[in-house]
């Protein structure tokens, strides 16, 4: 098999399972370190072009990250696409093992069941937390209603406020955010890269989580230890 990844946590998955099967990934494509494949552009701006000449039996992708006409103009030049979807935990079990068995693989690799394991084996958390959930800013997003990084957040015990939104990512000013009077304000490293310095002054008295992105919004290997790691931030920052 020759596989494109247009997705960075697909391209991680893929290349610690099938690392002779991937051909090309996203420039946002960072994990495993040292992945030495063809680098094909964004994720919302891929070379189509460049893609079709690495003759890939398929590239994988997801409704939510990829744009619908880039999609469209491969599988116009022949290429075998895959689209995935993925709003929550269970869902990205099932979609990690489509994808890997459409790649090649003949059974679930270890990494997959350890990290299904980890969110089955979640203890029930001692109370439950409100949140608001930047993930851009200038301007202001959050995260809003069906998303997979709400869904982590829930099974951890944090219920961030816009859950119910009409939008998946909608525009709120901070000052409504604050308004919100959530526990906690939990700032993602990605896709905006929030940091001590850029992001916590906008919510001054409020508690905020710094978070590491791969851990909230990646289905992937980091799927085995983001339980860990999100739950470590998630209490340092309430105490």
């Amino acid at each position: 098999m020759r596989v494109v990844s247009l997705v960075p946590s697909l391209t991680e998955a893929i290349a610690v399972t099938l690392p002779d099967a991937l051909v090309g990934a996203t420039d946002w494509c960072s994990h495993p370190a040292g992945l030495d494949v063809t680098r094909v552009g964004g994720t919302k701006n891929p070379k189509t072009d460049r893609i079709a000449a690495l003759a890939p039996d398929l590239v994988v992708a997801n409704e939510e990250e990829n744009r619908p006409e880039d999609l469209a103009a491969l599988r116009a030049a022949g290429v075998p696409v895959l689209v995935t979807e993925v709003r929550d935990v269970p869902a990205a079990f099932r979609e990690l093992e489509r994808v890997l068995r459409a790649c090649g693989a003949g059974g679930r690799p270890r990494w997959l069941d350890e990290a299904e394991a980890a969110w089955t084996d979640l203890a029930p958390p001692p109370r439950r937390t409100t949140a608001v959930v930047p993930v851009w800013r200038r301007p202001w997003m959050v995260l809003g209603r069906d998303t997979f990084a709400g869904d982590v957040l829930a099974r951890l015990g944090v219920d961030h406020l816009y859950a119910d939104h009409a939008e998946r990512y909608p525009r709120v000013p901070p000052a409504e955010l604050r308004a919100a009077r959530p526990d906690l304000v939990v700032l993602p490293d990605e896709p905006y890269r929030f940091t001590p310095d850029d992001g916590p002054e906008a919510f001054p008295g409020l508690p905020c989580a710094l978070v590491g992105g791969r851990h909230l919004t990646w289905y992937g290997p980091s799927l085995t230890e983001a339980p860990r790691e999100l739950g470590a931030a998630l209490r340092a920052a309430r105490r």
